[in-house]
């Protein structure tokens, strides 16, 4: 029993029976979490959990039935198996009709828990793979394009869904253009916030005698010119969120003052003795590694450290290259939509660039470039896409669809059809590519040249 995979919260009061249990679950090749009471497992279990409960159902205490009853308040789509005893089957089957995903009567033989396992785990992989599909989907239509199936990106999701609702100030790392303020944004819209303002401001693009008053506010008469009072930047978003962009480039004299307010909660206003409690969240972004000396020049380290509660770490594109095509055709649809032109065909030219490109302005510099290639422009200001018929444009995942398929025909072109020099080329895991190629119907054998033998496997392309 070695194909099992997946994670299971195993839930028994019986030391031995869970112990013998863990045991044969994990020589089936699952990970397990062993509970001894079902308390325990109300604090593992949420709508995050990747796995299944397996739980008895007579326990002291909280029962595996009332288990149940608070997994599926939590996530109705949480499958839940209960093992019983001879004298529980009835109990078991009116649980069934409320949502219990199986019931194990005892004794039973280990293939039978096995088994139940496995498609419970195949369930759960489906509904949490649907759920992340959606929130990318709902990112994309909301304007929000933090899209992509990279495993930091499904992190950064996950955690941003985690924090949105803690009051910690935030440190956003990563290069220009990989989407700082969407992740700010993100924050302040997931979270209790959202109802109040989101205030940004680049601490990079105003001079020093402006910022000051921009941040931090004044009363009237403050100084020559102050004619009126002015709230700053970080009383305004008492309640909601701040976003200083570009935190590194602010000056020194400023770095103390924000300082104070970070550790104090308040602030006093210039031409005032007025001290203002302040309801504040900040969220910080920085393009350099401000924990790196070399990198932090002359930035606080003190206020680096106040910032730091957590640092959140966005990856430039060239380390997620499959998620190019989602985000191209996401951005290409976009483009189309507000030029008012049909979504063409996406050339040689254009594949070749997006999949050799090293994109330092990341998705920012994707974004631009579907931008060009919508209106017919490609990587050196020729034609980028061939004019499609007019028509409905068809759905992004139709359009990222068609665009795969084309990545995939142009690499096993340019590499003659050899299946690994593709699969290098395109910098994805050997059964991605397989899948792929029966997903849209393509022949690896079609564009090996006529004069090439080449040994094959009849279940391969």
């Amino acid at each position: 029993m070695t194909e099992g995979s997946g994670l299971v919260a195993l839930v028994d009061d019986d030391a031995d029976l869970l112990h013998a249990t863990t045991q044969l679950l994990e020589l089936a090749g699952f990970t397990v979490i062993a509970l001894k009471a079902a308390e325990a497992a109300l604090g593992v279990v949420d709508e995050s959990f990747e796995g299944v409960v397996v739980s008895d159902i007579r326990m002291p205490g909280m029962n595996g039935l009332q288990l149940f009853d608070r997994v599926k308040a939590v996530d109705a789509d949480l499958p839940v198996i209960l093992v019983t005893g001879h004298g529980d089957v009835d109990l078991a089957v009116a649980a069934l009709k409320d949502g219990v995903y199986d019931f194990i009567p005892k004794p039973y033989a280990a293939e039978r828990l096995v088994e139940a396992l496995k498609r419970a785990s195949e369930k759960r992989r489906l509904v949490m793979e649907n759920r992340r599909l959606r929130e990318a989907a709902a990112l994309a239509a909301d304007g929000m394009p933090l899209i992509g199936e990279a495993p930091a990106i499904r992190r950064l999701r996950e955690t941003l869904r985690q924090i949105a609702d803690m009051d910690v100030d935030v440190l956003v790392e990563g290069e220009t253009g990989t989407g700082k303020e969407v992740v700010a944004d993100l924050l302040h819209r997931w979270g209790r916030r959202r109802a109040k303002p989101f205030v940004a401001l680049n601490c990079g693009a105003l001079p020093e005698t402006v910022i000051e008053s921009e941040l931090f506010g004044h009363e009237a008469g403050a100084f020559t010119g102050a004619q009126r009072r002015r709230i700053g930047r970080v009383e305004h978003s008492s309640g909601g969120t701040l976003f200083l962009d570009e935190i590194e480039s602010m000056p020194p004299a400023l770095q103390v003052k924000l300082l104070r307010v970070l550790e104090t909660r308040s602030l006093t206003p210039l031409g005032s003795n007025e001290t203002r409690r302040l309801d504040l969240r900040v969220v910080a972004a920085t393009k350099v590694d401000l924990g790196r000396p070399d990198q932090r020049g002359d930035f606080r380290e003190d206020l680096y450290f106040r910032l730091n509660v957590v640092t959140l770490r966005i990856p430039p594109l060239r380390e997620r290259r499959g998620d190019i095509p989602m985000l191209f055709g996401h951005f290409l649809g976009k483009a189309a939509e507000r030029f008012g032109r049909p979504v063409g065909k996406v050339n040689a030219a254009v594949s070749d660039y997006l999949q050799s490109h090293d994109w330092p302005g990341n998705v920012r510099e994707l974004a631009h470039f579907a931008d060009r290639v919508a209106l017919g422009l490609g990587p050196d200001d020729e034609a980028g896409a061939s004019p499609a018929r007019p028509g409905p444009a068809a759905a992004l995942p139709e359009r990222v669809g068609q665009y795969e398929a084309q990545l995939i025909r142009d690499a096993l072109r340019d590499h003659g059809g050899d299946v690994r020099g593709a699969i290098d080329a395109l910098g994805v895991p050997r059964k991605t590519f397989y899948d792929k190629l029966k997903r849209y119907g393509i022949a690896a054998s079609d564009f090996r040249p006529s004069w090439c033998f080449q040994p094959r496997n009849p279940e391969k392309p």
